[in-house]
């Protein structure tokens, strides 16, 4: 029996955490034949070199698609959309996949889907359906659902939205949200373990911080970062561990901030290129709140029962639970949403909050229906018209 060959494509640290499961399954089925292809921040001095991650994990690359330019403005972001597309292009030549694996809304699934879109190669899409109105994300991810032939979705109305984009609905599947399963599948870390492997002592207040570029904003990061700098100031006794964001338009200005302020706070903050999954899970399990404008504050922290504090608007218009604490990207309200996070009264309410976005037993449900559909008669797609 021919395998199917199944081409996974990964740009960012984080999304690989998230395939991570997806990908040993496929690897392990004996009806699959897992293709990697990288690029993007994996291949990035500057974001770490995360591919030797992938490698450390037994995961074999068959290509490295380079198109990261050391410009994050919108001209080199566009450009590094374009180089992608090429290399993609010539990567899926070579690979020749039945079937093509892409997650989320960045640029470099954009680039890949794109260059799959024209070969006729099959795309399967994680995660359409949701919305980000303060990024370019939400383009982009739209963008995907249109070239994409298979939907796994995370919840029952995202699954709605990818059909009422016209997308037939025996192609669209509800599977819950994959960064659920790194939570149940991964043994964390205790605290001390979690010091260890960061050089770093948390105390008794602890914030996890990552903030992200609002794509779409026309003024630009660095007063918001200030703003975030003076809120988290008044809370000196708080320890801080920042990530810092990924390769975004203006992602390197915030990047330079956070450098600043921890060298000017040494004994009271940290910042990290990567954590990598285990360690970000383990971390957001032994502070006492999270604090930014991810989307991992509104899928993934509520199942540790924690609070999210979400700035702005980066994250507005998605799903989300009763822990998740909106505020203005302004230091009154950061620090009003941030004492309430902390409060006795909000700690009790969290344990009555559920996720929206499943158990975590995701790859499974993805691996049977890559089992099952037909391939080769994929490409042909009619526009579903809602009656």
């Amino acid at each position: 029996m021919n395998k199917r060959k199944i081409c996974v494509v990964t740009g960012t640290r984080a999304e690989y955490g998230l395939l991570y499961w997806l990908m040993k399954e496929i690897e392990d089925d004996e009806s699959f034949e897992l293709q990697v292809a990288v690029t993007g921040m994996h291949l990035s001095p500057e974001f770490g070199l995360t591919y030797k991650m992938i490698e450390q994990d037994g995961f074999k690359i068959d290509e490295k698609i380079e198109m990261l330019l050391s410009s994050d403005t919108p001209v080199g972001i566009a450009t590094s959309l374009g180089l992608g597309t090429i290399g993609f292009a010539s990567a899926f030549e070579r690979l020749k996949p039945d079937i093509l694996v892409v997650l989320g809304d960045r640029f470099e699934t954009m680039a890949a889907a794109q260059a799959a879109m024209i070969a006729r190669i099959p795309i399967a899409h994680l995660y359409g359906g949701e919305v980000t109105e303060g990024a370019i994300d939400e383009a982009i991810r739209h963008s995907i659902t249109k070239m994409a032939h298979y939907h796994f979705v995370s919840t029952d109305s995202y699954r709605r939205r990818v059909i009422q984009l016209g997308e037939h609905p025996d192609r669209v599947f509800n599977v819950g949200a994959i960064g659920l399963e790194n939570i149940c599948r991964m043994q964390l870390l205790t605290k001390t373990e979690l010091e260890e492997s960061i050089d770093f002592s948390l105390g008794e207040v602890n914030f996890l911080v990552t903030y992200h570029p609002v794509t779409l904003d026309r003024i630009g990061p660095k007063e918001t970062m200030m703003e975030l700098f003076a809120a988290l100031d008044y809370f000196p006794d708080a320890k801080i561990i920042f990530t810092k964001p990924n390769s975004d338009t203006d992602g390197r200005i915030i990047s330079q901030m956070i450098d600043e302020y921890v060298s000017k706070n040494p004994s009271r903050s940290i910042a990290f290129t990567s954590l990598g999954q285990l360690r970000y899970l383990s971390a957001i399990q032994h502070v006492d709140l999270v604090l930014g404008n991810s989307s991992s504050g509104i899928i993934e922290v509520p199942s540790f029962k924690k609070p999210t504090i979400n700035l702005g608007n980066r994250q507005r218009g998605r799903l989300r639970t009763d822990s998740i604490i909106d505020c203005e990207e302004q230091r009154s309200s950061i620090i009003n949403a941030i004492q309430l996070g902390i409060s006795k009264e909000f700690q009790r309410k969290l344990q009555t909050f559920r996720s929206p976005y499943g158990e975590g037993d995701v790859s499974l449900k993805i691996i049977e229906i890559l089992r099952k559909v037909d391939y080769k008669d994929s490409l042909m797609k009619s526009f579903f018209d809602l009656k």
